[in-house]
């Protein structure tokens, strides 16, 4: 389970054995989000405070074709 990014205490990992459609997990000392990352960056789930799901949103919104490259990468096309 690759952690594809780390910043402000948030860890953003895509699981080697994961299906699709893409989507990245973000942990957190207090919780964890799903989040699908095609063209847009959707909620799936979360229990992660509402301050870090704003500040993990953000993230993934300005690192989405980092992600989605990590995520072909890691499970190809």
């Amino acid at each position: 389970m690759p952690t594809v990014l780390e910043l402000f205490g948030l860890k953003f990992i895509i699981f080697t054995f994961e299906h699709q459609p893409p989507h990245v997990h973000v942990r957190s000392a207090n919780g964890e989000a799903k989040f699908i990352i095609e063209t847009e960056v959707k909620l799936v789930k979360s229990t992660l405070k509402p301050k870090e799901l704003k500040l993990a949103e953000y993230i993934l919104e300005e690192n989405i074709e980092h992600i989605r490259n990590e995520w072909k990468r890691i499970h190809g096309e």
